[in-house]
């Protein structure tokens, strides 16, 4: 596990009840020129990697590519090993408890240039890694994003 830091707009309550969330997401490198795909939240107005939750009884590797197909319109993906695991902690005050959400995720590559965001997003940018490391806002983003950089470096284009 890579990090434990709280870091969402509402801070963590001792006092609220507490839910374990599940995630898995890729890091996607476009084959033609090593870029990574960003993608920029509306609402949190903020640029994160593809994610979601994983269904109960779904692997890691089948969540991993179903939420990035759902959220980038991404289907020509080759889902690639495992890069770490993030978990953090944040509360919902929607749903009037805390979240601790752990986050697997996986490299991945495509030959496809065009995303296709789903709602959420309001755009998305195929960057290099360093420009995607500065704009990625929370520190357990780009503690996955260097897990992965050694991975990325072994594997030009």
């Amino acid at each position: 596990m890579l990090g434990s830091v709280s870091h969402r707009s509402e801070p963590y309550r001792p006092d609220a009840p507490i839910v374990p969330e599940l995630a898995a997401g890729a890091i996607i490198v476009r084959e033609s020129d090593g870029r990574l795909l960003l993608l920029h939240e509306l609402a949190e107005d903020r640029w994160c990697l593809p994610k979601g939750h994983v269904d109960p009884g779904e692997s890691l590797a089948a969540a991993a590519l179903r939420e990035v197909r759902e959220e980038t319109g991404l289907t020509r993906l080759r889902l690639g090993e495992e890069v770490g695991q993030v978990s953090y902690r944040f509360y919902n005050p929607k749903k009037g408890h805390n979240v601790f959400k752990s986050t697997v995720y996986f490299l991945a590559q495509t030959t496809e240039p065009t995303v296709r965001t789903e709602p959420i997003f309001d755009r998305y940018d195929w960057v290099d890694p360093e420009a995607a490391r500065a704009r990625l806002p929370f520190a357990t983003d780009r503690e996955i994003l260097d897990a992965a950089a050694p991975r990325l470096a072994r594997n030009p284009r």
